[in-house]
C-alpha cells in the first residue's frame, strides 16, 4: 500500500474518532443545560427549608445535637465516567489532611483511585451518568448511611454522626464542602423572623426529625446536581480540546498525504515517459 493510501486510511480513522468525541461533547453540553434548570429549582427548595428551619430553631435551639466527639464521615462525589481530567484526583487531594473517621465514595472512577488514602473507605457506590439517575443513587447513599448508623448504634461510646459532602462546585470548578449533619448550620448572627413560635400539629421533636429527613433529601439532590454539572463541564472542556487536536492532526496528515500523492503521480509520469521512449 502506498504512503498516501496509508495516510488516507489513518485520516479516515481519525475522523471516526473525532465524530464519536464530538457526539460525547454534545451530550455533555445538553446535560449541563438540563442540570442547570434542575439545580436552580432545587436550590430554591433547599433555601425555603433552611429559612423555615432557622425560624423554628430560634424557638427550639436545644433540638440540634452537639458536634463534640461525633464520628465524622466524609462523602466524596466523584465521576462515574472518564474524560474529565483530574476531577477525582483533586477530591482525593482535598481530603488528604482532613480528620475524617471514614469515607463514603460515590463514582466508579473515584472508587478505583482510593487505594492508599489515609481514611478508611466505609462504602463505595456507583455514581450517576445523567440527572435522571440521581434519585436512585441518593437512595443507595442514604441506605449506606443508615447501615453505618445501625452498626454504630450498639457502641455507646460513639457519638452521633457528622456528615460532610466534598464535591466540585460548578462555579469555577472549585472544591466545596457542605455539612449535612448536624443539619442547618447556625448563622453567626441570630436573626428572629417572628416574635411568636410556630403553630405545630406535631411535637417539636417529631416535627424537627421529619424536617431533617426532607432537608437531607432536598440538599443531597442539589449537591448531586451541582457535582454532575461540574463533571460535565470538565468533560466538555477536555473533549473540546481533544476534538480540536484531532482536527489539527487531520489537517497535517491531509497536507502530508497530498505531498506523497504528488510525488507518486510524478513517479508514475516518469515511468510512463520512460516506457514511451523505450517503445
Amino acid at each position: 500500500m502506498s504512503l498516501s493510501r496509508e495516510l488516507q486510511l489513518h485520516i479516515t480513522q481519525l475522523k471516526e474518532i473525532r465524530s464519536i468525541l464530538n457526539a460525547m461533547k454534545n451530550l455533555a453540553f445538553m446535560e449541563i443545560h438540563k442540570l442547570q434548570r434542575f439545580k436552580t429549582l432545587q436550590g430554591q427548595v433547599v433555601a425555603n427549608i433552611e429559612h423555615a428551619a432557622l425560624d423554628f430553631l430560634n424557638f427550639y435551639p436545644d433540638l440540634v445535637e452537639a458536634e463534640q466527639g461525633a464520628t465524622h464521615i466524609g462523602i466524596l462525589l466523584g465521576a462515574e465516567r472518564g474524560f474529565c481530567g483530574d476531577f477525582n484526583e483533586s477530591l482525593i487531594n482535598a481530603i488528604a489532611n482532613q480528620a475524617y473517621t471514614g469515607i463514603i465514595a460515590v463514582g466508579s472512577r473515584l472508587c478505583n483511585r482510593l487505594e492508599g488514602i489515609n481514611q478508611e473507605v466505609m462504602a463505595m457506590l456507583e455514581g450517576a451518568n445523567v440527572a435522571e439517575e440521581i434519585p436512585e443513587i441518593i437512595n443507595r447513599l442514604l441506605d449506606a448511611i443508615s447501615s453505618l448508623s445501625d452498626n454504630e448504634a450498639g457502641n455507646k461510646a460513639v457519638s452521633p454522626f457528622r456528615l460532610t459532602v466534598v464535591y466540585h462546585d460548578d462555579a469555577g470548578n472549585r472544591i466545596s464542602r457542605r455539612q449535612l449533619l448536624p443539619p442547618f448550620p447556625q448563622p453567626h448572627e441570630k436573626t428572629f423572623h417572628y416574635r411568636n413560635p410556630p403553630v405545630l400539629n406535631l411535637e417539636p421533636g417529631e416535627f424537627f426529625a421529619d424536617l431533617v429527613d426532607h432537608y437531607l433529601f432536598a440538599l443531597l439532590h442539589e449537591i448531586f446536581y451541582i457535582s454532575l454539572m461540574a463533571e460535565n463541564n470538565s468533560r466538555l472542556q477536555h473533549l473540546e480540546g481533544a476534538v480540536n487536536h484531532l482536527d489539527d492532526e487531520t489537517v497535517k496528515l491531509q497536507r502530508k498525504s497530498q505531498i506523497y500523492r504528488q510525488e507518486e503521480i510524478t513517479e508514475e509520469i516518469e515511468v510512463i515517459l520512460l516506457n514511451a521512449e523505450n517503445l
